[in-house]
């Protein structure tokens, strides 16, 4: 699938201090990633905060990205979860126009098999409109999805690719090395896509794209020097934005520079003080102005 061979971003929810879905924001989050140059959106992954919102208001999120993308850019949903039966419903009930494709994390909290996770994709890629890419991320699940169980996976006609996030390059070469002809290998860590791409991943889905789009589009598009320039200019504010958890430190860098406020939803906190002036300083030392998009031009 050539249009998910890039920069995708994982778009946070933006909140109004009461809670309540700040759609305003969103319209500036959703243009300054699009301006930024990257190559498709994600939509209610876990940086948009999707275990907080109610199954209406992710229908709204949705309904609102799909008006102000206006098929610009390719759209990506996340819809998966620990009860399979629960996902087939939300299958049924989701208008699909302008969705070009799911992203499914691996079942978290019941710990299944990998036969058990196999049989789980397998009945939601029956069941989906459009195809499906698979997202293990162990740190957040409990659950690794072993490269085993993703080239098993891999066969079927509905899953397109991989958003792997475990971390483990070893892992992650075993993929790139035995997957069919059109399986994508995506990173799903933001500085590890430059050894990524190293092994063969085409593309990644990004944290940190939604303050720095122009950055993470060079770290997948550039030459290997430009990539490599784009990662080390993250270096010290990535961390940062993990510190107090996702999408805390994001949203707290988008404060400062502008986009959106900082809030979210119980059970998380605002960043703290004390790391929002750390986030403060390391962004002054970010430089977005040497990474341009190639895709503006």
């Amino acid at each position: 699938m050539e249009k998910f061979k890039g920069t995708g971003v994982a778009l946070v929810t933006p909140f109004h201090k009461d809670g309540s879905i700040d759609f305003t924001a969103l319209e500036k989050v959703i243009e300054h990633v699009i301006h930024g140059g990257v190559d498709y959106l994600v939509v209610q992954g876990t940086t948009g905060e999707s275990a907080t919102l109610t199954e209406s208001e992710k229908m709204k999120v949705l309904a609102f990205t799909k008006k102000i993308n206006q098929s610009r850019l390719p759209l990506v949903y996340g819809l998966g979860g620990n009860d399979t039966q629960s996902i087939l419903n939300q299958i049924e009930k989701i208008d699909f126009m302008g969705i070009d494709g799911i992203l499914s994390v691996n079942p978290y909290y019941n710990k299944p098999s990998q036969a058990g996770i196999i049989a789980h994709y397998e009945a939601i890629a029956d069941h989906c409109p459009v195809p499906v890419i698979l997202y293990n991320v162990p740190g957040r699940t409990a659950s690794n999805l072993s490269y085993q169980t993703s080239l098993h996976l891999a066969q079927h006609p509905n899953i397109i690719g991989i958003k792997e996030a475990s971390g483990d390059l070893e892992q992650c070469m075993h993929i790139a090395r035995d997957k069919p002809e059109g399986f994508l290998l995506i990173s799903g860590d933001d500085m590890i896509t430059t050894p990524m791409r190293s092994i063969g991943a085409e593309g990644v889905i990004s944290v940190i794209a939604n303050a720095y789009p122009e950055i993470m589009t060079a770290v997948i598009h550039g030459t290997a020097t430009y990539s490599k320039k784009g990662t080390f200019s993250l270096l010290d504010i990535n961390p940062l934005m993990y510190e107090e958890s996702n999408p805390v430190g994001v949203k707290c860098l988008m404060h400062h520079l502008g986009i959106c406020e900082p809030n979210v939803r119980l059970p998380l906190l605002k960043a703290s003080a004390d790391l929002c002036q750390r986030i403060r300083v390391a962004a002054e030392k970010v430089n977005t102005r040497q990474f341009y998009s190639p895709h503006l031009e």
